[in-house]
């Protein structure tokens, strides 16, 4: 079983973190002398929180079975629920952050091969984070050799030949190829975090299964003219 897999989060506010942890992401903005250039600085700050598994938890992931091409979306709640939702060959099942990252690790024992865009300087490393922070131990090393895609593929490393040419995002190679971007849907990344403060996590998890269905139609196009 080979999966595609894709993951969203979302940065806790600012306020929450103990007042080292602020002083330390502020301190580039507050340097700066002129106000709106810090202004814009501290905005950013607070944005990139997203960023980070110390500043952020996972709201979706999304794993696309490459053999029966099913989709199944795990949508953070405050507590596991039974409540199984499919829709057109997708399911959204909600639970625990701790849930989900057990559930991820479960999987990736089963499988094959991850394969992902940008998973091994982003999703993964997120996913290897939080799963510490919840005193969940990994199933698989998934970060070894970068250039042994036998039990992760990272799309972007490929379509960049490891960096050589210029990395662009998802929506841009889907694009260049005629690909559905998950962008034209009305939702990106930068709403996840205000959908997620208002409940809506189930539209974050649709988002997200758009995400894991454009990157298998770019690993067919990996997987059919560029592999080698």
């Amino acid at each position: 079983m080979e999966l595609i897999v894709d993951i969203e989060t979302c940065g806790v506010e600012l306020e929450s973190l103990a007042e080292s942890q602020q002083e330390y992401l502020l301190r580039a903005a507050e340097k700066e002398c002129d106000e709106t250039v810090k202004a814009e600085k501290m905005d950013d700050a607070k944005r990139y929180l997203s960023l980070y598994p110390f500043t952020a938890e996972l709201v979706t992931i999304a794993f696309l079975n490459i053999d029966s091409g099913r989709t199944f979306v795990l949508c953070n709640s405050d507590k596991d629920e039974n409540l199984l939702i499919e829709e057109k060959k997708i399911k959204y099942k909600m639970a625990t952050e701790e849930t989900m990252l057990k559930s991820f690790w479960h999987y990736v024992k089963q499988s094959k091969r991850i394969i992902t865009f940008k998973g091994r300087t982003f999703d993964l490393p997120f996913l290897y984070m939080r799963s510490a922070m919840k005193k969940i131990k990994p199933t698989k090393n998934l970060l070894g050799n970068r250039f042994d895609t036998k039990s992760h593929l990272d799309l972007l490393e490929q379509f960049t030949y490891y960096g050589v040419t210029r990395k662009f995002n998802l929506d841009f190679y889907c694009h260049a190829f005629g690909i559905e971007s998950p962008k034209g849907k009305g939702i990106t990344g930068m709403e996840v975090k205000e959908l997620f403060k208002a409940g809506k996590t189930k539209e974050i998890g649709v988002y997200c299964a758009d995400d894991v269905r454009a990157t298998f139609e770019l690993y067919k196009i990996w997987e059919e003219y560029l592999k080698n």
